[in-house]
C-alpha cells in the first residue's frame, strides 16, 4: 500500500518531497483511524481523499503568497489548513473548530507530522471574529464548505488585516449566491477581487475559489453573535 498510495499521490501533486509524501501518508491514516471514532469525513477511498480532499486543498496555494499568517475557519478535520502546511512550510497557520474533539485529532496529526508554526483554536467563528487577539490580524483567511458566502464572509473578513485576502472555497453553481453576498462583503469591508472556476485535475468535479480583498477596517459590531449570521446574513 505504501508505494502505491505514494504514486497515486504523486500522480496528481508532483513535487512533494520524501517528508511531505510521507506526511500525507500519515494524516490519512489518522483521519481513518479517527474517523472511526468521531465523525471526520465521508470520504473513505484512498484515492477520493488524495482528490477530494488533499488536491482540493492545495488549489489556493498559488493565492497564498510567502511567509503568510493564514487562518481555516471552520477546518473541520484540516482542510485546507493542514495540506498547506505540509507544502508550505514557510505558512504560519491557525485552524479554528467549535468541536473540541476535532482540534484533539488535528493536535495528534501536527504532534505525528511534527509540524511547526500551527495553532488550534477551540472558538465559534463569530467569537474568534472579535477576540481582540484574532481580529484583523491575519494576511489570509480561509474556509472550505462551510457556510453560504453572505454568511462566511461575516466570519472570514474581520479576521483579516487591510489589503488582506479572504479565500472563500466552492462547489459548482454560486453566480447567485455571489450576487446575493454583495451587500455583506461592502459591508464588511471587502471586495471581490477574483473569481476562478476549474475542475479538480483528472475529473469533472467543478470547484470555485473567489477571493475577496480586505479594502476597508470591518465595522466594530461584525461578526455578530452565534447564530445570527447563519440567521440572518446581512442583506
Amino acid at each position: 500500500m505504501e508505494q502505491n498510495f505514494k504514486q497515486k499521490l504523486l500522480q496528481e501533486i508532483p513535487d512533494l518531497t520524501e517528508q511531505m509524501q510521507q506526511q500525507f501518508e500519515d494524516y490519512m491514516k489518522l483521519l481513518l483511524e479517527w474517523n472511526e471514532k468521531i465523525n471526520l469525513t465521508a470520504i473513505t477511498d484512498e484515492n477520493d481523499i488524495i482528490q477530494k480532499h488533499f488536491v482540493d486543498s492545495l488549489t489556493i496555494s498559488k493565492y497564498i503568497k510567502n511567509k503568510t499568517s493564514i487562518v481555516d475557519v471552520g477546518t473541520g478535520a484540516g482542510f485546507p489548513g493542514i495540506p498547506i502546511k505540509i507544502t508550505r512550510q514557510d505558512v504560519n497557520v491557525t485552524l479554528v473548530d467549535s468541536l473540541n474533539k476535532r482540534l484533539l485529532f488535528l493536535q495528534d496529526v501536527i504532534e505525528k507530522l511534527n509540524l511547526k508554526q500551527v495553532q488550534t483554536v477551540h472558538s465559534r467563528a463569530e467569537e474568534f471574529g472579535q477576540n481582540k487577539k484574532y481580529r484583523e490580524s491575519f494576511d489570509v483567511a480561509v474556509s472550505r464548505a462551510v457556510a453560504n458566502m453572505s454568511t462566511l464572509v461575516e466570519y472570514l473578513l474581520p479576521l483579516v488585516k487591510l489589503n488582506g485576502i479572504c479565500i472563500c472555497m466552492k462547489g459548482p453553481e454560486i453566480k447567485e449566491e455571489i450576487e446575493a453576498s454583495k451587500k455583506a462583503i461592502q459591508v464588511l469591508g471587502g471586495k471581490i477581487e477574483n473569481i476562478e472556476e476549474f475542475c479538480l485535475p483528472n475529473s469533472d468535479i467543478k470547484r470555485n475559489i473567489i477571493i475577496i480583498r480586505k479594502i476597508n477596517s470591518t465595522p466594530n459590531k461584525y461578526p455578530r453573535k452565534p447564530g445570527t449570521p447563519a440567521k440572518e446574513p446581512i442583506k
